[in-house]
Order: structure tokens, then sequence, then C-alpha cells
């Protein structure tokens, strides 16, 4: 049941931020001003280093398990998955879910095992049928920006029971677009932490945030 329960929360929260950075404390510091902003589902990139140590910190702090309007409520994943062995040492250091570039059956199945969302990329139809065959619930369609919104209608003529989450390309000026075409969810990545890093300003990610969870929610009419 908590794997239906995390895939709800992730679908409620609408907005996953995709962070990347040099170090756990930035990357760490990065998802508590996401957080903080509104933006309740927070993927840590397995590109940082010691990426592990920052999902266990954050795993202490915050927890899918509380009330969702509580201050520490949030669900914290792991993403740029490669490897079943990866998938494995995240779900051990506390990650909720698992999201992966690219299409790996084993990661997959190494999920289902243990009773884990995971959300593999993808890019054709083909993939979106294996993930679905191999029991993906969610799939991430990356990157996004080599695609319009209106891929997804084109997606579910043939697929109607695939779950899409672009990633990649996603905006403030899109958002809308994406959400009115049927995604699921959308990832943010560079968009929501490109300006604080560039002037070193971490409480640009908290408004940044904010504004992409106010124009979710317009999106969806909340």
């Amino acid at each position: 049941m908590k794997k239906l329960k995390v895939l709800q929360q992730l679908t409620d929260a609408g907005v996953v931020a995709v962070l990347r950075a040099d170090s756990a404390e930035e990357v760490a510091d990065m998802a508590r001003r996401a957080i903080k902003g509104g933006i309740k589902a927070i993927e840590i990139t397995m590109t940082v280093p010691f990426a592990l140590r920052a999902i266990e910190q954050l795993s202490q702090e915050f927890s899918c398990d509380v009330d969702p309007s509580a201050d520490n409520f949030a669900i914290i994943g792991v993403g740029t998955v490669l490897d079943p062995e990866t998938a494995r040492a995240a779900i051990l250091a506390g990650a909720e879910y698992v999201v992966a570039p690219s299409l790996n059956p084993e990661t997959v199945k190494l999920c289902n095992r243990y009773a884990i969302p995971v959300m593999p990329g993808t890019m054709t139809i083909q993939e979106i049928q294996t993930a679905l065959e191999l029991g993906v619930d969610v799939v991430k369609l990356f990157p996004g920006n080599l695609y319009s919104p209106s891929v997804i209608p084109s997606i579910k003529g043939p697929l109607p029971q695939a779950n899409v989450m672009p990633t990649g390309g996603v905006s403030l000026d899109n958002l809308k677009d994406w959400i009115k075409a049927g995604a699921v969810a959308v990832g943010i990545g560079s968009d929501l932490t490109k300006e604080a890093v560039k002037t070193g300003d971490f409480s640009l990610i908290e408004q940044k945030a904010a504004a992409y969870i106010a124009a979710y929610r317009e999106a969806k009419g909340l």
C-alpha cells in the first residue's frame, strides 16, 4: 500500500524538483528551499557527489508519512539512476521513489521487488509499452524539450493507460500546456535553480518554486 500512497502523493504534488549540485550539502539546501516554496516532490540526482548522504539527511528531516499540510512533509526520491545497484543503495538511504534517464528493465524489476515507484525515461511508443509491460506506473518523457505538449495526446491515442511525466524543457511559460495536454506531473530541472546558483542567493529557489506551484494550481483549476 505504501507504493500506491507515494504514487498518489507524487501526482497530487504535480511538480517534481530535479536537483543537481556540486555537493551533498548544496543539493540538500536546494531541496529545503524548494520544499519551503511549495514543491513537495524532490528528486536528488545521483550525479551529485555523495548524493546518498543528502538523500539520507533529507529523508530524516522530511517524511511522506505525515500530514501533507505539515512543514516536514515531502517526498524524497532519487534520480539519474542507471542500474539496480544504485537504485537499491538509494532506497536503503531513504529514497521513496526512483527516477531514471532511460528504461533499464533490471532497475524496474528491483524497484518492483521492493514496492518502490519507478519512473524510467522513455522517448518512443515502444519504450513506453515495454515500461508498462514491466509494471511501470509513470513514465518520464525525457528529454521533454525534444517534444511539444501535443505529443502526450498522441501517446495516449494507442496507450491511453500511460501516465506521462515530461522532464526537461518544462518552464513557467509552458507548464500549463503540458498539464492541459494530459501530463500526470512535470519535472523541473535547471530552471528552478540556475539563477540561485548564478547569484549565490538560494532564496530565489523558494520564490521560483512558489511560482511553479502557483502555475500548476492554475493549470489544474485548483
